[in-house]
């Protein structure tokens, strides 16, 4: 699967953006999906992730209440709603799928078999 993330861009503090990432391909239902960030100098880390179905999600702590996962499986898309955007949350925002199937932690990077390019969100104090 081919992943295309988009929506990122420059907000002040308190602000929203919506993130999209659109697949390619006709098994977008039988991935799990994930966001990830990375900001300078840190490591990736989980932000949020849905299940195929779309009837489980989990969240980063440090983003729960804020950001909502969705996805639209008649679009092959994933979402994520960004509210209340702190600049702590400045990195490049990155979606990631893996097969319903794999039993791994979803918390890891390690356990995702695809990647979009990424997208930068900035926010502003």
């Amino acid at each position: 699967v081919q992943l295309q993330a988009s929506g990122g861009g420059l907000v002040q503090a308190g602000g929203s953006l919506r993130l999209s990432c659109a697949a390619s391909g006709r098994t977008f239902s039988t991935y799990t999906m994930s966001w990830f960030r990375q900001a300078p100098g840190k490591e990736r880390e989980f932000v949020a992730v849905i299940a195929w179905s779309g009837s489980s999600t989990d969240y980063a702590d440090s983003v729960k209440g804020r950001f909502t996962i969705s996805r639209d499986n008649a679009k092959n898309t994933v979402y994520l709603q960004m509210n209340s955007l702190k600049p702590e949350d400045t990195a490049v925002y990155y979606c990631a799928a893996r097969s319903k199937y794999y039993s791994g932690s979803y918390y890891s990077a390690l356990a995702y078999a695809y990647w979009g390019q990424g997208t930068q969100v900035t926010v502003s104090s």
